[in-house]
């Protein structure tokens, strides 16, 4: 329940404290008084999306902040949850600075404006006028038989199951257009692959081959030149590898009578030994060389079908080759596991599937349960609210499919006179008679609700004379239950209310200012006179007012 609200430079309010009282507390003002003031400033500590519009002083930060007596209203877990201060009087506060920038608290610890939506939504119901209009809107309709219904735990269930099967069913469809569009693909990459594969392609091979072939197709040339260059190193009468024997026994000579010799002769001997083993390997390497015609085409063929997939791939290597080979792999892998994926997925569809329907089962059950008696109750308050005749129906159809609320289809049937038909409300209802309908569904719903606080603003549009006194006692009838706040322009309503708000402006130097005050008794029958009154407030508009109050002269 509010019991307090300040507001600090929110569009025309420079500052106002306001104590707000249980029961029924109406607010009443000329047009243009400033009578929203406690919805907007209301919506902002509810979690509503604000900017620096609503800053009076585009140089100074918005405040606004509101006291809730919260006790008994099962909000103690969502505190818990959030990390937040559970106290009997919470304090909600929101500030909007001239850049800006928003920020909200409660109980001094900050929170995000989501938050600050979930536990306002708990707190205040908020019925602006344009939400009558709303009465049309078949999710509404049916929004307001799940609220009768109090147990809103089996749609949430639905509405997670939902968003599961939806998801799946999305990545099922997915899985399919994939694998539709990959059947052809996949006979081209196995094609591929399988091409690749039986290559049996190794890293180094074609540099191996390259060079082996270029042996073997000079073996001849190789052969004469090796076996001349042994000539000369060893096997000529006058080779390098005797010559060289031949210095180093002079040096040796030499070396007894001077030192300095001593380095030459060693050169000169690890030069014999280097000729000597580069003949060895000369010799061992011609005598492997040998032309063999049937390597020579093994070899080409290989290499031809190397540079024909290189060519092919567009590629310079086999090492790139190998690349692309185990690419295609991972491919023809994927789409394989699509087939895999695509059958797990059927099934486990299949099994939300039945636990979807389990759930909507559940759901249409409660609906269908609650129907009669809304229909008995909605008879009865629209007939205290001026419509004996009227016929209230509610037809429930069952949808071939999963919706985000289930498989019922929910239209609200209305008549408001006897031998009328009944159709679609919107079909059938004036403006008068939508404020009424909408007046009894919030009353039936609230009741049934722990909700502490309701704030109709205007819901009496298109109502006057004796219909206005109903509509009031309908509100005050609800104030026994929950704090009833609403702002009319019917003193009828007015003069049901237990406490009374004026909303009025005052011309200051140098701007215009709302403002919200309390009413005393006098001031209620003053101003309630004036709703009666043209211009001139008539001794007989008191009389009137004082008996709406039930005062006497």
């Amino acid at each position: 329940m509010l019991l307090h609200l300040s507001v600090e430079n929110f569009i025309l309010i420079p500052k106002l404290e306001i104590n707000v009282h249980k029961g029924f507390t109406c607010i009443t003002g000329e047009t243009g008084a400033g009578k929203s003031i406690l919805v907007g400033a209301l919506s902002l500590i509810l979690g509503q999306r604000a900017d620096t519009s609503v800053l009076r002083d585009k140089n100074m930060k918005c405040i606004v902040e509101g006291s809730f007596l919260i006790d008994g209203y099962n909000l103690n877990s969502i505190f818990e949850a959030n990390d937040l201060d559970y106290e009997a009087t919470s304090v909600f506060r929101r500030e909007i600075n001239p850049q800006g920038k928003s920020r909200a608290f409660i109980n001094d610890t900050p929170v995000n404006l989501n938050i600050l939506k979930e536990i306002g939504e708990r707190l205040v119901d908020i019925h602006s006028q344009h939400q009558t209009l709303e009465l049309n809107d078949a999710a509404f309709q049916l929004g307001m038989v799940d609220s009768y219904s109090g147990k809103p735990q089996t749609l949430v269930s639905y509405r997670k199951l939902f968003i599961e099967y939806n998801s799946l069913k999305a990545e099922l469809e997915e899985c399919i257009i994939k694998e539709q569009q990959s059947v052809n693909e996949k006979e081209f990459l196995d094609f591929q692959f399988e091409e690749l594969e039986k290559a049996n392609l190794a890293a180094n091979e074609q540099q191996e081959a390259e060079e082996e072939l270029e042996i073997l197709t000079h073996a001849e040339e190789i052969k004469t030149r090796t076996f001349s260059a042994l000539g000369i190193l060893s096997d000529n009468e006058l080779n390098v590898s005797d010559k060289l024997s031949e210095i180093k026994q002079l040096l040796d000579q030499a070396s007894r009578f001077s030192h300095h010799l001593l380095p030459l002769t060693e050169r000169i001997n690890v030069s014999l030994i280097e000729v000597k083993d580069i003949a060895i390997e000369l010799r061992d390497f011609s005598e492997q060389v040998h032309f063999d015609a049937e390597r020579i085409e093994k070899l080409s063929l290989r290499l031809d079908m190397i540079y024909h997939l290189e060519q092919k791939h567009r590629i310079q290597s086999v090492p790139e080759l190998i690349v692309i080979m185990n690419e295609l792999s991972d491919k023809l892998f994927a789409i394989g596991s699509l087939e895999t994926r695509i059958a797990e997925l059927k099934e486990v569809l299949s099994k939300k599937e039945s636990e979807l329907l389990e759930v909507s089962t559940v759901l249409s059950k409660q609906r269908m349960a609650v129907i009669p008696t809304i229909e008995t109750e909605m008879r009865n308050v629209l007939e205290n609210l001026g419509m004996p005749s009227a016929i209230f129906k509610i037809k429930k159809e069952t949808l071939a499919y999963f919706s985000a609320t289930g498989t019922d289809k929910i239209t609200f049937l209305f008549s408001a006179n006897k031998g009328s038909e009944i159709r679609e409300i919107q079909k059938v209802a004036s403006g008068g008679e939508l404020s009424r309908l909408m007046l009894a569904l919030k009353s039936l719903v609230l009741n049934r609700s722990l909700l502490p606080t309701v704030l109709f603003d205007e819901i009496d549009s298109g109502v006057s004379g004796d219909i206005a006194g109903k509509v009031g006692s309908i509100m005050r009838s609800m104030s026994k239950h929950m704090q009833v706040i609403a702002i009319t322009h019917l003193p009828q309503i007015a003069g049901k209310a237990d406490s009374h708000l004026l909303a009025y402006k005052e011309d200051g130097e140098t701007s215009t200012v709302s403002n919200l005050r309390i009413l005393s008794t006098e001031d209620r029958v003053n101003e309630i006179a004036r709703m009666l009154s043209d211009e001139t407030i008539t001794e007989s508009a008191k009389v009137t007012a004082r008996e709406l109050l039930n005062y006497k002269n």
